[in-house]
């Protein structure tokens, strides 16, 4: 997708499955345990289909709504912006997030991104995502179906350590991987 200068610069994994896998159950406790580490972590959400972001009534849908293609509202606290057209909205993303030790990309499938593949009895059953980069199958089946290595849903301090592994190999798996 070209992203090698990004990926460069900024420590990225995508959490990739089908819908109903579980990707952001797992990312929650993922980011919960980083935080508990004291990293920082941005989490960017790729959405499949069209979605709403706004909330009618607000000025900022009003303007949107009247013909803007694209708003945005600040405060001290936070931003949020919709923008609507083709683009390339995770370069974008990525880059407005340069303080995060982590940025986790859900979704995302056929990035070539260090990625782990959520994969859950019932809902999936082989790897669906990009070969390239995936590194880690998060899953409650049997672990020696797969070639790459595996995990369960509870093991999330070892999940936890091999992103860590995985993005930051010089590092150890706790504080200090945000050093450059």
């Amino acid at each position: 997708m070209g992203y090698s200068d990004i990926a460069g610069k900024q420590r990225i994994v995508a959490v990739c499955g089908v819908k109903n896998s579980g990707k952001t159950t797992l990312l929650e406790r993922i980011v919960k345990e980083l935080s508990k580490r004291e990293l920082k972590i941005a989490v960017i959400k790729h959405d499949g289909h069209d979605f709403s972001c706004d909330i009618p009534g607000t000025d900022s849908y009003r303007l949107k709504e009247a013909g803007a293609y694209g708003t945005a509202v600040f405060s001290d606290a936070r931003v949020f912006i919709h923008k609507t057209g083709a683009g390339d909205y995770a370069r974008s993303l990525i880059e407005m997030f340069p303080e995060a030790d982590v940025i986790f990309l859900e979704g995302m499938k056929d990035t070539a991104f260090p990625k782990i593949e959520v994969i859950r009895e019932g809902i999936s059953r082989l790897p669906v995502s990009n070969r390239e980069g995936r590194f880690l199958i998060v899953t409650d089946k049997n672990p020696g179906d797969y070639e790459e290595e595996t995990a369960r849903f509870e093991e999330i301090e070892q999940i936890v350590d091999r992103i860590l592994r995985r993005i930051s190999p010089e590092k150890k798996a706790g504080k200090g991987v945000s050093e450059r």
